[in-house]
């Protein structure tokens, strides 16, 4: 039997001591603050890319370098006959692409998921992939697997600061000052991998209490009858995930519900004050 190694981005939100715990490499994904290369946990930590944020910096993000993708891959296989690499949904970056073109020089060895996830919810998958391939699961049915439970998932999540989503095109300068009169606060969905708008509303108790009631209708219809797991997520101030993360457990007591930071490359396109909720089907 071939050994199988798994390989994650930290879009997933999996940070260096969950992926050695785990065994799981970890390719990170770059950012840029006022137009220099970082790297989270590298060259830059959480608070101090938050403090820069706050200092009015600027900051976006790109895809890795080619080398540095394959350079991931080859460590990985001195140790491992095949890989399976699960980066972000490639509907909300190139890099998935990217790696699978990439992929085509080393056939039968690295193969790439486009699981249409992100952050905790690609982590779930992760750890799915983990499950099948001690299960004895080769890594063509992992890839598959992958794809089949791809849509048994939904984030919901609501920004502080709507300038960011300007920034990212994601809303007009005209709805980005007329929402921050108003206190309006989008509610986004990430389902199949898209960032959609779900509702707005006004102020950040009315998005909270949103995306609670979009989570228990999925429970009710989507995932009516499935065993399901429920996260939550933030950005910025630890204090803030936790108070989030309570007040989700308190609404769902038949739930475990665990909380995590988004990472900084996904920091850059939504800012600070972001909490997120989601849900994903449980193996």
């Amino acid at each position: 039997m071939r050994k199988i190694g798994i390989i994650t981005d930290t879009n997933s939100g999996m940070n260096a001591s969950e992926a050695a715990a785990c065994g799981v490499f970890l390719m990170p994904m770059p950012f840029t603050v006022n137009g220099r290369s970082y790297v989270e946990n590298v060259n830059m930590d959480y608070a101090e890319f938050f403090e820069r944020l706050a200092g009015g910096a600027s900051v976006a993000t790109s895809q890795p370098a080619p080398e540095d993708v394959t350079r991931c891959w080859d460590e990985a296989l001195q140790s491992f006959d095949q890989v399976i690499y699960i980066p972000m949904s490639s509907a909300l970056s190139g890099s998935c692409q990217s790696a699978m073109l990439f992929a085509q020089d080393y056939p039968d060895r690295v193969f790439v998921a486009d699981n249409h996830r992100i952050s905790i919810s690609q982590k779930q998958s992760v750890y799915d992939a983990i499950k099948w391939r001690d299960e004895g699961l080769d890594a063509q049915q992992i890839l598959q697997k992958l794809d089949e439970t791809a849509l048994d998932a939904s984030i919901y999540l609501t920004v502080d600061d709507l300038k960011y989503l300007k920034k990212g095109g994601r809303i007009t300068p005209s709805v980005a000052a007329i929402g921050t009169v108003l206190n309006i606060k989008p509610v986004l969905q990430i389902q199949g991998g898209r960032l959609d708008t779900y509702k707005k509303v006004r102020g950040l108790h009315a998005a909270q209490h949103t995306m609670v009631e979009a989570v228990r209708k999925d429970l009710e219809t989507r995932f009516a009858g499935m065993p399901m797991l429920l996260r939550t997520a933030y950005t910025g101030d630890a204090d803030v995930g936790r108070v989030w993360n309570a007040q989700v457990q308190a609404r769902f007591p038949e739930f475990t519900v665990t909380g995590d930071p988004l990472p900084i490359s996904i920091a850059c396109h939504v800012g600070p004050g972001v909490v997120a909720l989601g849900l994903m089907r449980k193996l």
